[in-house]
């Protein structure tokens, strides 16, 4: 079973910047991707960022340009540099993998860690 353990968030004014990291506690073999989700009150799960192991990276429309989602597939972890906040960014960032396999996907989830972005 991998853990994923996720640190970085807090509060920070409008045009702040904030990092999240994400570490698994094994390595995953195979064909997975890992990134980030997040989730405001009274809204669904939705995806922020997320790096394939080979470097492929997907972007919400509306972080482009200000987020970036990297990998250090030596340390099983990933990493979120969030720049130029905007109060809409507040939310509660999830740390997702999703290991593909030939039964299918399957997705493991961090605990979750706030982020509050003040105008």
């Amino acid at each position: 079973q991998v853990q994923l353990a996720e640190s970085g968030g807090g509060s920070v004014q409008a045009g702040g910047s904030l990092r999240l990291s994400c570490a698994a506690s094994t390595t995953i073999v195979g064909p997975n991707a890992m990134g980030w989700y997040r989730q405001a009150p009274g809204e669904e799960r939705a995806l922020v960022a997320t790096a394939t192991r080979g470097g492929s990276i997907n972007y919400a429309d509306s972080v482009k340009g200000r987020f970036t989602n990297s990998r250090d597939n030596a340390a099983n972890t990933v990493y979120l540099q969030m720049n130029s906040l905007k109060p809409e960014d507040t939310a509660v960032y999830y740390c997702n993998l999703r290991h593909y396999s030939t039964y299918g996907a399957k997705d493991y989830w961090g605990q979750g860690t706030e982020v509050t972005v003040s105008s």
